[in-house]
């Protein structure tokens, strides 16, 4: 819970500026209309308050059911193992996230506004749901995203280690995080383009139904290719360099409690 917390809170409070810059990209409005470099930490304190618990409830999921899966499973089953257990880990953090997410990309398209104003109109207008519109989304966009990075980040580490004869250390592991983040986010950035355009949707809109498929049918008769890859550049870079900090800083304060 500590190591996934505090990897957690590093890694969001010193990538956020590129997060705003990726979420500006991908806003219907475009990227200028939304502030362009204007109020770079517009919603950090959403994402100050959801960062520790979130990441502490994904790696919580995570080691527990790849301690239960790994028991009496072979090697080849391995890579599985660290699907399902990313999977679910993703399931149960985005009750977390979600409600931090939209908050966080409302107030980073509108940085005029504070982000308790934007909780209390989004609250007032859309109540609860509101906070969790885009969920169906956020899970379809984490679940293939870490299908992809976990078992990239697992395998790499272990090949690692097997080339230099001892486990690897924590910066090692962070290498391995960087390179298996920014591929993982390079695959999934039309699925994250989607999430963005539900989660901004004025209410009633046909976007704030939450149909992923119609969000991104939508933006390739708009925009085309390069719509549904808007912000590939910042977000694979804030998941690299976030792979690195995230996964490494958790392996280093694992170890010092352990």
């Amino acid at each position: 819970l500590k190591a996934g917390g505090v990897a957690g809170v590093c890694v969001d409070l010193i990538l956020f500026p590129l997060d705003t810059v990726k979420t500006r990209l991908q806003s219907p409005q475009g990227f200028r209309k939304a502030g362009g470099f204007r109020g770079i930490y517009a919603g950090v304190p959403s994402t100050a308050i959801g960062s520790f618990p979130n990441a502490a409830a994904f790696f919580i999921t995570y080691e527990n059911v790849k301690s239960v899966l790994h028991h009496g499973s072979t090697s080849y089953f391995t890579p599985a193992t660290h699907m399902v257990a990313a999977s679910l880990g993703e399931v149960v953090a985005c009750l977390i996230r979600v409600p931090s997410e939209v908050v966080k990309q409302r107030a980073q398209v509108s940085p005029s506004s504070s982000t308790l104003r934007i909780l209390s109109r989004t609250l007032y207008h859309e109540g609860i749901q509101g906070l969790y519109r885009g969920y169906k989304s956020t899970v379809l966009r984490e679940i293939p995203f870490s299908l992809v990075q976990f078992p990239l980040w697992e395998s790499l580490k272990d090949l690692w280690s097997w080339k230099q004869g001892h486990v690897v250390d924590s910066w090692q592991s962070a290498v391995c995080g960087a390179f298996a983040g920014g591929f993982a986010a390079a695959v999934t950035t039309p699925l994250d383009v989607a999430k963005t355009r539900i989660m901004l949707a004025k209410a009633g809109s046909s976007n704030a139904s939450g149909n992923v498929l119609a969000a991104l049918s939508g933006i390739w008769r708009t925009q085309g290719l390069s719509g549904l890859f808007a912000g590939v550049v910042p977000r694979m870079a804030a998941i690299s360099l976030g792979g690195f900090i995230f996964l490494g800083t958790y392996e280093k304060t694992r170890q010092l409690l352990l």
